[in-house]
């Protein structure tokens, strides 16, 4: 089933952590928003999806390291773009990342860093985040397959106090 473009404020809107079972839908998203797919995976991760009237239409993932996490696997399909729900998506991985008592967030993007900067993401290395995260899957593929360092590499600190996450 695909989502007919309508306004979101006429639709239930739901954020969910997927399941091990829920990978061919956050595989399916992705495809559909042209995201590569290759280190996808449940293991030492977290995924959410958010539904629009019961139907996927976005995801989110966090890749999880000792007081860091990485941000990935960030889309939500065309027809449902500039509502909020990227946005509720980005909360909803924050708040989980500060709730787990990471430090600080990075995350990927080449060609959404003013998105990011929404978001009190500044530009960092990939050295920070091979240092910070070496057995991310993500992380892993970028240095195994060389695209890491055509990337930018983002950064967030977060309230040490586990306060909030969110701007």
């Amino acid at each position: 089933m695909t989502l007919t473009p309508v306004s979101l404020s006429s639709m239930h809107i739901s954020l969910r952590q997927a399941a091990t079972a829920d990978f061919p839908v956050i595989l399916d998203l992705l495809g559909r928003c042209g995201l590569h797919t290759g280190s996808v995976t449940p293991e030492g991760s977290t995924y959410w999806i958010a539904q629009l009237d019961g139907v996927p239409g976005g995801c989110i993932g966090l890749e999880h390291g000792d007081g860091v996490s990485l941000i990935r696997s960030t889309a939500v399909v065309p027809e449902a773009r500039s509502q909020g729900l990227g946005r509720a998506l980005v909360l909803s991985a924050l708040t989980q990342a500060s709730l787990r008592g990471d430090h600080t967030v990075y995350l990927f993007s080449s060609e959404a860093g003013d998105y990011w900067k929404r978001f009190d993401f500044e530009p960092s290395t990939v050295q920070a985040v091979g240092e910070a995260l070496p057995g991310a899957s993500q992380v892993r593929s970028g240095f195994d397959k060389g695209w890491i360092h055509d990337e930018q590499v983002w950064r967030r600190s977060l309230n040490e106090a586990g306060g909030e996450a969110g701007t």
